[in-house]
């Protein structure tokens, strides 16, 4: 069952992410899944530069998609410009892609400064202009494609915010609403009764909300976290507990497995990040039940 359609009828879904290889062929990345065939309902391959070496996503998608997983096409807005941004959709399109996860460049926004309020707007705007356009089968430029192109557009939203969601995460949330998004992306939820307090207090626009939940295999993964991505990402006692563990994957998988329990009637679905642990991704799914 495709991705649209399950969240369509309201299933549970289970969606997650891997990198386009910089240093493996795409062939082993794709086998490393080979145990979670037919348990994901999407995997999303994410743009990597590294040190001017570019990622083959396209490439690794379309393994993907013959090796009988749902590609999602992950890609950033900030610093492409309407053509860079409409060749690299049109270049997904042809290849059988019909699912797009999109952010800015950094969407986790931490202000409602003119400044950003305004940046965001060009930002969607950009997005909207080239999606509207290869939906009517056009370019930007006015030509005519070959085929029009239809995308599931998944959209990341801030989830960790307290008791007032800021005005520009909501305006951001009706933005890419109006522009057709199909599900909207949480960032990583450990704190379960947190994530429950933004869903009450945050307006959904009837969009679906998948939760992102990152498998921590060290403690010092989510010190590392804390450190570089977010402080106080991961909660403390999350730390404690796989650093004083004698079975470290049972209790990585223990962590995982009551996180998900906790969102199953709270969200239409959880976007697993592996951090490289792909290879056990099917430990943590028989520990959760899912699927």
């Amino acid at each position: 069952m495709k991705l649209k359609e399950a969240l369509k009828k309201k299933q549970f879904v289970v969606t997650s992410e891997i990198q386009a290889p910089i240093d493996q062929e795409p062939e082993d990345l794709v086998r490393s899944l080979s145990k979670v065939r037919g348990r994901v309902d999407g995997v999303s391959l994410s743009e990597v530069e590294f040190e001017g070496v570019v990622g083959d996503t396209i490439n690794t998608c379309q393994l993907l998609d013959k090796n009988q997983f749902e590609p999602i096409y992950q890609t950033t807005t900030r610093d492409k410009n309407r053509i860079q941004l409409q060749k690299d959709l049109i270049e997904a399109h042809d290849a059988g892609i019909d699912n797009l996860l999109v952010f800015t460049e950094d969407y986790r926004i931490t202000g409602d400064s003119l400044q950003e309020m305004m940046f965001f707007h060009v930002d969607a705007g950009k997005l909207q202009s080239v999606l509207q356009h290869i939906r009517e089968g056009q370019t930007v430029e006015g030509d005519t494609l070959k085929s029009k192109a239809e995308f599931l557009v998944g959209s990341g939203v801030e989830s960790s915010w307290g008791k007032n969601i800021p005005d520009l995460e909501m305006k951001e949330m009706e933005e890419m609403t109006k522009l057709g998004a199909g599900y909207f992306l949480s960032t990583p939820v450990f704190d379960v009764d947190q994530f429950a307090k933004f869903l009450r207090r945050v307006d959904t626009f009837d969009v679906p909300v998948i939760a992102e939940v990152m498998i921590l295999r060290t403690a010092g993964m989510g010190r590392f976290l804390n450190r570089h991505l977010k402080s106080g990402l991961v909660p403390e006692w999350i730390i404690q507990k796989l650093a004083q563990a004698p079975d470290k994957l049972k209790a990585s998988t223990e962590i995982f497995a009551d996180i998900v329990t906790g969102l199953k009637d709270l969200c239409q679905g959880v976007h697993i990040i592996t951090i490289g642990g792909e290879e056990k991704l099917k430990n943590y799914l028989d520990a959760a039940k899912l699927k």
